[in-house]
């Protein structure tokens, strides 16, 4: 579904809410709500709300990574294997 066919006034929500919600629910498209000719809310099916979180969670942790990087905070590969192998050997102690 096109997004200029998934925009419907508040009354029509209303007057449709079932069918709404099963539309929704089947083709996995958000419904974009209108209150006075304006844009308002937007409903979507749960699944897709909770993969678009994830992946919005997911890009969160890379921008906080390459921000990282950028300021040199990270530590080599080597560095880590180091750091491994020291507490291997502390916990064999």
């Amino acid at each position: 579904m096109k997004y200029s066919e998934a925009i419907k006034p508040i009354s029509y929500l209303k007057a449709n809410a079932a069918k709404i919600l099963r539309e929704i629910s089947e083709n996995h498209s958000p419904m974009i709500i209108t209150q006075n000719g304006e844009a308002k809310a937007v409903i979507q099916d749960i699944k897709e709300y909770e993969e678009m979180q994830e992946s919005l969670a997911m890009l969160k942790i890379l921008a906080i990574g390459e921000a990282s990087i950028k300021q040199g905070d990270y530590k080599t590969l080597e560095e880590v294997f180091e750091e491994m192998d020291k507490l291997i050997e502390h916990d064999e102690d």
